[in-house]
């Protein structure tokens, strides 16, 4: 039996690279600065829309003021897309077929054509990531896309999006954040077709920080940092410009929407058409006003931060309410809707722990400029 102790040995020995290899991959990381200043809106300018028994993902507000959001995958909730109705979260739509069962929704966003846009990453591209579109005058099923291995394969994050004005174009944030292969997916609806863009590129590339959210710093087992690759993604009013960036990134990025329909363009044209635009804070979901601000959501600083057009930074609000802010959507009347996700308390955390900090909300406030609804 002397052999035991070198098998011993050597098995110990693969794990430790195994790790080690982990940790170069996915571990480390210093803190992201606060460039957050003291907010300029009490936090009492925030609305209760909804107390959830879960925590949302994303949300898009309708013209007529009807709420629709995802409950966040990560906590593997009951209900994954729900429609507000007398303050309630209702599955929306009520039923659908079996072979369009969502996996793993997270981002949905309301076109000018009255759809609902749904976006299934399929559980990190493990599933079949699909878009769907519901017609909100009648709910049906309005249009519909599977994603190929090549576009959103095991690994992929097809995490946010925006649809042009036309309904015509749809632009994904594909975060990766297991796969470690970020892009920007361009859906052409019409054609159905999809191109990957910008892979590598330093605008879709997490930089080497660590969110630290409320005190809890988010690495997992000590070797995987929450870190995803381009993820904050909106179109200006004109949807001339294309503003995105990674969480973790200390710069926005934009490019001009034609520049990316344009499949003339080489990937190195392409990138060189890529502006870095201004210095950011840490940023998750990100949305833009009729006046071409550009607002953020900072999970490190339970903050909401404006991006002017001339680059400069202000803070809206900042204040525990705001656990892990999200995704925004414009409503009617100037309201600015924000989900809290609190991912601090749903990744790696128990059930009971996961439902002890409930209830979890959507608020609204309004910040003065308005925006286009559901945007």
């Amino acid at each position: 039996m002397r052999w035991l102790p070198r098998i011993a040995a050597a098995l110990f020995g693969l794990f430790a690279v195994l790790i080690l290899g982990l940790w170069v991959r996915y571990g480390g990381g210093e803190h992201f600065e606060d460039r957050t200043t003291d907010p300029e809106l009490p936090a009492s300018a925030l609305e209760v829309v909804a107390n959830l028994d879960w925590p949302a993902g994303n949300i898009a507000v309708s013209e007529e003021g009807r709420v629709f959001f995802s409950f966040h995958p990560e906590a593997n909730p009951p209900i994954q897309v729900a429609e507000l109705v007398d303050g309630e979260p209702v599955p929306y739509p009520p039923e659908l077929p079996e072979e369009l069962a969502y996996q793993s929704v997270l981002s949905l966003r309301i076109d000018r054509q009255g759809r609902l846009w749904v976006l299934d990453n399929a559980n990190h591209g493990t599933g079949t990531p699909r878009l769907l579109a519901f017609d909100l005058a009648t709910g049906e099923v309005a249009n519909r896309f599977d994603f190929p291995p090549k576009i959103a394969g095991p690994g992929s994050h097809l995490n946010d999006f925006q649809v042009s004005p036309d309904g015509r174009r749809i632009y994904i944030a594909e975060a990766s954040i297991f796969g470690k292969t970020p892009a920007l997916v361009v859906h052409d609806v019409e054609a159905g077709e999809s191109r990957r863009l910008l892979e590598g590129h330093e605008s879709v590339t997490p930089e080497h920080y660590v969110p630290v959210v409320q005190g809890r710093e988010m690495i997992v087992f000590g070797i995987f940092a929450i870190r995803p690759g381009v993820d904050s993604i909106a179109l200006d009013r004109r949807a001339e410009w294309l503003y995105f960036a990674p969480v973790t990134n200390n710069h926005m990025y934009r490019v001009r929407r034609a520049d990316l329909d344009d499949t003339s363009l080489s990937p190195d044209a392409l990138a060189a058409r890529v502006e870095r635009f201004a210095l950011k804070t840490m940023s998750d979901g990100i949305t833009t006003d009729l006046d071409d601000n550009v607002y953020l959501s900072d999970p490190d600083e339970s903050a909401i931060v404006l991006l002017q057009p001339d680059g400069s930074l202000r803070t809206l609000l900042k204040d525990p309410l705001l656990r892990w802010p999200d995704g925004f959507s414009f409503g009617p009347d100037g309201w600015l809707y924000v989900t809290c996700s609190a991912l601090h308390h749903v990744i790696m955390r128990s059930r009971s722990h996961l439902r002890s900090q409930a209830p979890y909300q959507i608020f609204r406030f309004r910040p003065g400029p308005a925006g286009i609804p559901g945007h």
